[in-house]
């Protein structure tokens, strides 16, 4: 099994950063293998480096200027073009209600024909597509380069366990 991998029953598997340099290194090896039409939902409290993995992503499916991805807290959609295909970085902090999710347009992106990443998808679960990548991510200790997370897959495709 590789380092920082953990199986569940569930059969969800968990990864673990210790650095921000490593949760876009994981994100990178998840974007390699991201498909067109693919919806990652991400879930986690403030700060435990959902747009840091989405900068990882970035960089896997070939954005330029993966570094200046940004989380669309205030805008709702980044749309990052230049890549195997377009990634739509989505926000849903902001948004109080299905119907403004869908006045917003937000679900359009899902099948817009990119890859669809989503913050905060736990406050809107169904609205996703079945076929989401249901991505957590946690604190789960401390290091000396900041927090240790626990970035968990549930059901992951065979392509994401690395």
């Amino acid at each position: 099994m590789p380092p920082g991998l953990e199986p569940s029953e569930r059969g969800t598997v968990s990864y673990f950063t210790s650095s921000p340099a490593e949760t876009i290194e994981l994100g990178r090896k998840m974007g390699e293998v991201l498909r067109e039409g693919d919806v990652v939902a991400l879930s986690g409290e403030l700060g435990t480096g959902k747009t840091c993995l989405t900068k990882g992503l970035a960089l896997g499916l070939g954005v330029p200027d993966a570094d200046d991805v940004i989380s669309p807290t205030f805008t709702l959609v980044n749309e990052y073009v230049g890549a195997r295909f377009p990634l739509y970085h989505l926000d849903a902090y902001r948004i109080e209600s299905i119907e403004d999710f869908q006045r917003a347009g937000l679900d359009e992106f899902f099948y817009a024909g990119g890859v669809a990443v989503l913050e905060w998808a736990d406050k809107w679960p169904a609205l996703l597509p079945a076929y989401s990548i249901r991505v957590t991510l946690a604190i789960a200790g401390e290091s000396s380069a900041g927090h240790i997370l626990r970035i968990s897959i549930e059901d992951p495709p065979p392509r994401l366990i690395f």
